[in-house]
């Protein structure tokens, strides 16, 4: 099995798409920071000089990933790599598992061929979401299956998301239920710390408890369509006008480099 130890990491790039970009963790001048950007903070500060870079765009697809970062990731040659993609995929009007998961699995392999440790992540369960999106779940469950079985093929260590109970919570997820709250990308760092073999705070606690008791059917029923109205429909036009994302945005740390502000 292709592992290093958690010492000789000196340098990481993360490759992905909103979920390694950040949304919506943000710094106060409104930066996407996320669980990348706070996992690469601890391990700057472990290792003076520890370089780090940040691919990922949000609305990318797998084969934008792997068009478009991996040969960035080769070139550079960390020693450490996140790659989490496919998740757009999923989500789309339709998508063949099989033939994403092979495509995961190819992409997988280059960057292990790289000499660097890569961590891939499962997805997320999906059982305490609204029906819309739990609809996904049975996907999901089959391309983490492929991912897990491309993990064992290659050597690498995952970083279980289903597993993560917190995140099943719906109060981990921001207004637009496709994007972690702040606390809960922090979950997500301590998971990947943890599975690095660094000392992580423990990310298994449940969420505080809210201070008023469940909001009422109406309420519910209100936000629901609330989601709908400035979620749902924007997204939807958006797919029908053939217009994405990620055409306004760029890489936010495209240049492996030593992270000044750990």
């Amino acid at each position: 099995m292709h592992q290093q130890t958690h010492a000789q990491h000196r340098s990481y790039v993360a490759i992905g798409d909103s979920f390694t970009e950040g949304l919506d963790d943000l710094t106060p001048d409104g930066r996407a920071r996320g669980w990348a950007d706070r996992v690469a903070e601890t391990l700057a500060h472990r290792r003076p000089g520890f370089g780090y870079a940040n691919l990922a765009v949000r609305g990318k697809v797998l084969d934008q990933i792997v068009d478009e970062q991996i040969p960035v990731a080769e070139r550079m040659r960390p020693d450490l790599v996140t790659f989490c993609a496919g998740g757009n995929d999923i989500i789309g009007w339709s998508c063949d598992v099989d033939d994403l998961a092979a495509r995961f699995d190819a992409a997988l392999g280059r960057l292990v061929a790289t000499g660097a440790e890569v961590l891939i992540f499962t997805g997320f369960d999906l059982r305490r979401m609204h029906p819309f999106i739990r609809r996904l779940r049975g996907r999901i469950a089959c391309y983490n299956e492929d991912m897990r079985a491309a993990a064992e093929r290659h050597g690498c260590r995952v970083v279980d998301l289903w597993a993560m109970d917190c995140l099943a919570d719906p109060r981990a997820w921001g207004p637009d239920r496709l994007h972690l709250v702040p606390h809960a990308h922090e979950r997500v760092a301590w998971r990947v710390l943890e599975t690095l073999g660094e000392q992580a705070p423990d990310w298994r606690g449940p969420w505080p408890e809210p201070e008023t008791g469940p909001a009422p059917w109406t309420a519910r029923q209100a936000e629901d369509l609330r989601w709908v109205t400035h979620h749902v429909m924007p997204y939807l036009r958006k797919r029908l006008r053939g217009t994405h994302t990620w055409d306004a945005y760029r890489p936010k740390r495209p240049e492996l480099s030593p992270l000044q502000d750990a």
